[in-house]
This record gives structure tokens, sequence and C-alpha cells, in this order.
């Protein structure tokens, strides 16, 4: 068990520095085994480009990009949730199907979300 991220009196730069790793642990880790995330990761190479592209003003350009970024956060907040659900057992139990469905259906609002404000934008 790792017991490095909890020092007692651990702060300024040193744990800024651990936290930024920690984070970039967390990126390799969804890209590595989680495919959803692969997938929104390489949409984000044409759609934050597309985004800065045809966004007419500075709020415009933020919306569509925030809005997708939007997307892969409350992805990688489904993998973790459902990494935790799958810590706690393989077996079925019908609280764990309620988490995963709750986390799926998050990830379905932000996507719906971000095509409507997309959608608001470029046709509005």
């Amino acid at each position: 068990m790792r017991t490095d991220r909890f020092v007692v009196g651990q702060s300024g730069l040193k744990r800024l520095w651990r936290a930024l790793h920690y984070s970039l642990q967390g990126l390799r880790a969804a890209c590595r085994h989680e495919p959803a995330f692969r997938e929104e990761v390489l949409l984000s190479v044409v759609i934050i480009p597309l985004a800065l592209y045809l966004g007419d003003s500075g709020v415009e350009r933020a919306l569509l990009v925030g809005i997708w970024l939007q997307v892969l956060i409350v992805e990688l907040l489904n993998s973790g949730l459902e990494a935790v659900v799958d810590r706690v057992g393989a077996e079925y139990h019908a609280l764990s199907g309620i988490a995963k469905d709750v986390g799926s259906a998050a990830v379905l609002l932000a996507l719906l979300t971000a095509a409507g404000v997309w959608g608001l934008i470029l046709l509005g």
C-alpha cells in the first residue's frame, strides 16, 4: 500500500509536483485501460482545432473547447467510479449496477450537452 501520497506536513512545490505526477499517472491509466476515453482523446485531436477555427469569438471558442473537455472529465470520473465498483467485487449487486448505470448516464448527458452547445453556437 502506498503511503507516500499522504505525507503529513508536505506542502508547497513538492506537494504540487507529486499531485501533478499522480494526475499524469491517472491520465496514462485511463488511456491505457479505457477504450471510451482513448476514443474521446482521439476525437479531441479533431474537435479542439475545429472549435478554435469555427468559434467567432474568444467566448465561443472557450465554450466549444470547454464543453468538450467536460466530456473528457466526466469520462474520467465514470472510469474511476467503475474501477472502484469492480474493485469491491465481481459478483452482481444491484447497487453496483446502479452506480455503473448512473456513471454512464453522466457521460451521455455530457455528450448531449456538448452536442447542444456546438449546435447552438454553430447553427444559432
